[in-house]
């Protein structure tokens, strides 16, 4: 299998993520920048809405209004005209619980699913505080699932009867039955990543010692996950772990995030950012690639 070629898209930016396909346009969250912004497939950039919050999540109502996570606010905010026409507050919904809002699903029929990830520098890499929670179309809030250790990206099986989040400490992701109501039915292991495996197309070395810290992802036509993963690059995973493909970006930078989209839906977009977590508000560190896929978005 040969190793995919990437190319850089679009302009740079301070820290790229939770990357969407809309209307012809990618569309994505500036974290570092408070900046909600879209490209078009030729690389030309449009502000959609600004915050004096990080911009997580995206998603829209069944409507066509924008929905944007503020995370550090751990609100949801729905977007209408450039405004923010309601603001659901899910902060009551933790407790003492430190930490932040992250990424954001929408399904087709409005229920809107928006993980929480606990404080890791108070509570270390063994917590399991984090939780998803369920936004029905109606604006009630409530905990669908919790015990998590750092609930990232969240997507749809492809028949949209399955919710799949990439538990990031976890080195897994785990699945939940959606139920009629969109309430989740209890969690099962989706696919553990063998922290020693070399199934790598290339056989490039990880960037650290190991593989498998999944964060933003992506569900093709045929069930498989598309997984940035911040240790090696972008990995497309199969239901139990199996890594049948794989992406990489130039040498220095990691990958946070992916989306699928494009006209045909087979146009792989990746999230890369420099390995310095360190004051990215002040750094135009952050790029996008694309790179072309054989399997469509589901």
């Amino acid at each position: 299998m040969q190793a995919r070629q990437v190319a850089a898209f679009g302009p740079a930016g301070r820290f790229y993520e939770c990357p969407r396909w809309r209307a012809g346009r990618w569309w994505l969250s500036d974290m570092r920048d408070g900046k909600v912004f879209s490209v078009s497939t030729e690389g030309e950039t449009r502000v959609e809405f600004e915050i004096d919050d990080r911009p997580g999540g995206l998603g829209w109502t069944r409507d066509g209004d924008l929905l944007v996570v503020s995370m550090d606010a751990r609100k949801l905010l729905q977007v209408s005209g450039g405004g923010v026409r309601n603001s659901f507050d899910l902060g009551p919904l933790f407790g003492d619980t430190a930490g932040f809002l992250n990424d954001l699903a929408v399904s087709p029929t409005g229920h809107a699913y928006v993980g929480f990830d606990a404080d890791f520098h108070r509570y270390g890499s063994d917590a399991t505080l984090g939780m998803i929670v369920h936004v029905a179309p109606d604006g009630a809030a409530r905990v669908a699932a919790e015990k998590l250790m750092m609930p990232n990206g969240i997507l749809f099986s492809p028949d949209g009867a399955t919710l799949v989040v990439a538990e990031t400490m976890k080195r897994a992701l785990t699945s939940f039955p959606i139920a009629n109501d969109g309430s989740l039915g209890a969690g099962g292991l989706w696919a553990a990543i063998d922290a020693k495996q070399d199934a790598r197309p290339n056989r490039r070395p990880p960037l650290g010692d190991r593989i498998g810290t999944l964060d933003g992802c992506a569900m093709d036509a045929e069930g498989f996950v598309w997984a940035a993963d911040i240790d090696s690059g972008c990995l497309r995973i199969g239901r139990g772990g199996a890594i049948v493909d794989a992406v990489f970006l130039p040498d220095g930078m990691r990958a946070f995030a992916c989306g699928l989209g494009g006209p045909d839906g087979r146009t792989l977009l990746i999230c890369g950012a420099d390995a310095d977590f360190q004051d990215r508000a002040s750094r135009m560190s952050a790029q996008l690639f694309t790179t072309r896929v054989d399997v469509p978005a589901a």
